[in-house]
C-alpha cells in the first residue's frame, strides 16, 4: 500500500483536489481511501464516502493535530491494509502554517491557493519546505503574473519540489497529480520511521488545561518575545 501525506492551510482546496485525483485513480482500478485528521469537527469524511472512498476521521480535540497524527498514523495504515487499499491519503487538519505532517519514507504533497497572497509561501513552514509536490489552486481567479510570482515564491522556499497548478472544481491539472501519486514508492514500515521535521513544541501548562494568565502560572516549554528584536522586525 502507498501512503500519501497531504497538507496545506485551511480552505486551500486539499479535499477538493484529492477527490478529483482519487476519482481518476479509481477509474484506473486503484483502490484508494482517506484518513482525515482535523481539530473539532469535519464533514470531509462524508464527502469521501459519498464519492465511494473508505474514510476515517480523527479529531484531535484540544491536542496538537500533528502530535495526534503521529500517535495514530500506524493504526490508520493498518486499517488501510485491512481494507485492501492500494493507496491511502492522510489529509492533515491544516490548522497552522507550522504543521509538519510529512514522513521521510512517504510521498509528501502540499496544497496552497493563489488567493492567500504572494507572500504566503514565505510564511509556511515544514509542510511546504519538506514537500515533494506542491499543488497550487485557484489560479483561475488571479492573473498570469500573480500565478508566476506565487510559483516563484514557492520555489524560493522549496526548490526541489515539483510544482503543479490544479483546479479542485473542474479537475484541470489533477491528471498529472494522479500520475505522481500513483508512481509514489510503496510506503516503508512506519514504526521506527522518522518525520521529515520535528513537530511543534506542545508541553506547557496551557496544554494541561491552565487558563490563568501570568508568569506565575506558566510552566513547561515557554517562548518569550525579544521585544527589541520585535520592534525591528
Amino acid at each position: 500500500m502507498k501512503l500519501i501525506t497531504l497538507a496545506g492551510p485551511p480552505s486551500s482546496g486539499k479535499t477538493s483536489v484529492a477527490l478529483k485525483v482519487l476519482r481518476q485513480l479509481q477509474d484506473e482500478g486503484v483502490k484508494a481511501g482517506v484518513v482525515k485528521f482535523d481539530c473539532l469537527a469535519s464533514q470531509d469524511g462524508k464527502r469521501y464516502r459519498a464519492a465511494g472512498f473508505p474514510a476515517l476521521t480523527g479529531l484531535a480535540g484540544n491536542t496538537c493535530p500533528d502530535h495526534f497524527f503521529v500517535n495514530n498514523i500506524e493504526d490508520c495504515a493498518a486499517w488501510g491494509r485491512e481494507q485492501g487499499l492500494d493507496l491511502l491519503v492522510s489529509e492533515s487538519a491544516g490548522l497552522c502554517n507550522r504543521c509538519a505532517p510529512h514522513v521521510r519514507s512517504l510521498y509528501a504533497c502540499c496544497v496552497l491557493d493563489n488567493l492567500a497572497g504572494v507572500d504566503t509561501p514565505r510564511k509556511i513552514g515544514p509542510m511546504l519546505k519538506t514537500a515533494d509536490l506542491v499543488v497550487i489552486t485557484k489560479g483561475d481567479i488571479v492573473s498570469q503574473a500573480e500565478r508566476e510570482v506565487f510559483a516563484h515564491r514557492v520555489r524560493q522556499v522549496n526548490g526541489k519540489a515539483r510544482i503543479l497548478f490544479a483546479n479542485g472544481i473542474t479537475g484541470q491539472g489533477t491528471w498529472e497529480v494522479a500520475r505522481l501519486w500513483n508512481e509514489a514508492p510503496q510506503d516503508q514500515e512506519l514504526t521506527g520511521g522518522r518525520l521529515r521535521f520535528s513537530l511543534p513544541s506542545a508541553v506547557c501548562s496551557y496544554c494541561f488545561g491552565q487558563t490563568r494568565i501570568g508568569r506565575d502560572y506558566q510552566r513547561g516549554v515557554i517562548r518569550r518575545m525579544d521585544m527589541e528584536a520585535a520592534e525591528r522586525a
